[in-house]
């Protein structure tokens, strides 16, 4: 397998994803931003912790869908991330749930 198909297969892969999240963008309230991952979720707790010092953020989540291209399996029961770096955690509305018809990445078919 050459470099270029590596990367065709890799671009690939991240439409198709891309795709399935649109598809399922609207059976979610909360859209939350790890370092090392993007959730959407119904429920979601973020704690901020203390120890030694250092602060740190656990953030709980249930009926959640996870953005990782070589995950077989997106959608998961609970989540429970513990983290140093930064969360962000968004309430979707409505409004936000519009997405372009065309996928989004240009007319790429």
């Amino acid at each position: 397998m050459s470099a270029e198909d590596l990367e065709n297969y890799e671009t690939e892969m991240e439409l198709q994803l891309y795709r399935e999240y649109r598809d399922v963008v609207g059976l979610f309230s909360y859209v939350v931003e790890t370092e090392r991952r993007f959730y959407l979720a119904n429920q979601v707790d973020l704690q901020v912790r203390s120890a030694d010092g250092e602060v740190y953020f656990e953030v709980s989540m249930s009926d959640a869908w996870v953005w990782d291209v070589y995950r077989p399996a997106r959608f998961v029961k609970a989540v429970k991330v513990v983290t140093f770096k930064d969360v962000n955690v968004e309430e979707l509305t409505p409004n936000d749930l519009q997405l372009p018809k065309n996928g989004g990445f240009g007319n790429a078919s």
